[in-house]
């Protein structure tokens, strides 16, 4: 499986700096929320229509959590579950199709879901190892993610946030509709903001 990514997972992308951008020796675990409900996360995606330009879309309803351990960011954990009928492209018809058999078939797969499952991390970057299951298939994908920042928020909380990206080939989760040459590939892009708890 190819990875590429200036970003996470995501939905993924939590574990991996301390506030200054690099690993704090002061901090405990702790738990977070990922604040979907405000919309300050996305899952977005594109991927190449007949060679000649992107289709882009997002994901309008997922939740998740992870733990965030700036002691021990290798011993983080990521879980996020993605409501497959909200699938968003701008287009309803298209949106209609893409929900079909022909694609994510949501009446049979009505979730999506990443969890992680290791962590790797080489200086100020990081590798987040997980199980992504699509279209009732489970692989195994690799998130290079990004840190952008931590600390209070304006209500009184404390929060994080990450960035990531991969690829992930259609086929390998048994999609197989044809959309041209260069459109085996999806890229997944992740924002993730979340709420201590």
């Amino acid at each position: 499986m190819k990875t590429k990514l200036k970003f996470i997972t995501a939905a993924a992308a939590m574990t991996i700096f301390g506030l200054t951008g690099t690993f704090a020796d002061t901090a405990q675990a702790a738990d977070y929320v990922i604040d979907s409900k405000g919309a300050h996360a996305s899952i977005t995606f594109r991927i190449k229509h007949l060679g000649y330009s992107w289709v882009t879309g997002r994901f309008d309803k997922f939740t998740g959590n992870f733990t965030f351990d700036e002691k021990a960011p290798a011993d983080s954990k990521v879980k996020v579950m993605i409501d497959t009928s909200s699938v968003n492209t701008n287009h309803a018809e298209r949106d209609k199709h893409v929900r079909s058999g022909d694609f994510l078939d949501v009446g049979k797969f009505p979730n999506a879901s990443f969890e992680s499952t290791s962590m790797k991390v080489t200086g100020k970057s990081a590798v987040m190892n997980g199980k992504l299951t699509l279209h009732g298939v489970t692989r195994d994908i690799a998130i290079n993610v990004e840190h952008i920042g931590g600390g209070k928020d304006p209500w009184g909380g404390f929060r994080q946030g990450f960035t990531g990206n991969t690829k992930i080939t259609l086929a390998d989760y048994g999609i197989n509709y044809n959309l041209g040459p260069d459109a085996k590939e999806l890229e997944l892009m992740l924002n993730v903001e979340g709420i201590r708890q």
